[in-house]
């Protein structure tokens, strides 16, 4: 199953704070929820998981990252990222990251993602829509992060600024929230035996 998702996310940072985060692919791993870098393979390519909790029971995909271009002064990232569980499950992403000036406000910028997600396996069977509002949650987590790494810098950082992410790594981001996606999964469900949409 193939899921495509165009985002922007307004940032109250300036632009260079915002690219000086968005550039370290270890600082932006620390803004997902449930994500970590745990070995890097070469100067573009990371091995790394992200693990979701619910209750008890624990799901972790494993696999890499790999880093396809990085465009200093387009402000642009390029990446893919692929991975498997242990119950068989596979994903996989690909990834266009741009911070763009915010039009109304010289002063803050726009982080624009462009996604398509692949998704095999058990988690396929939650269907597009589901998919889609699962990562929207998972994705509000993660700009909440960022958006707080960004603003910890000093306001001079610049495009040349990312070894003041890396001497001050964000706080851990935490575990995703499971239970919040089971919510969503069931009210989608509940709803659906009655033909509303939520």
């Amino acid at each position: 199953m193939e899921v495509k998702l165009d985002k922007r996310y307004p940032l109250d940072v300036d632009p260079a704070r915002a690219w000086s985060v968005l550039r370290d692919l270890k600082a932006v791993a620390g803004c997902m929820p449930g994500a970590e870098l745990t070995e890097q393979l070469s100067e573009t390519s990371y091995k790394g998981g992200v693990k979701v909790k619910v209750g008890p029971a624990v799901a972790q995909f494993g696999g890499t990252v790999d880093v396809l271009e990085k465009h200093d002064a387009a402000q642009k990232m390029v990446l893919r990222g692929k991975g498997t569980d242990k119950g068989g499950s596979s994903a996989s992403m690909e990834l266009i990251a741009v911070i763009e000036p915010d039009p109304a406000s010289p002063v803050h910028s726009v982080l624009h993602g462009e996604a398509t997600v692949t998704v095999n396996g058990k988690f396929a069977q939650f269907g597009g829509r589901l998919m889609v509002q699962v990562s929207d949650m998972i994705l509000v987590q993660f700009v909440e992060n960022f958006r707080r790494t960004a603003l910890a810098l000093p306001a001079t950082a610049s495009a040349t600024a990312a070894p003041a992410v890396a001497s001050a790594p964000p706080k851990a981001a935490g575990e995703i929230n499971g239970l919040a996606i089971i919510w969503v999964l069931i009210k989608n469900w509940w709803f659906g035996l009655f033909g509303k949409r939520v």
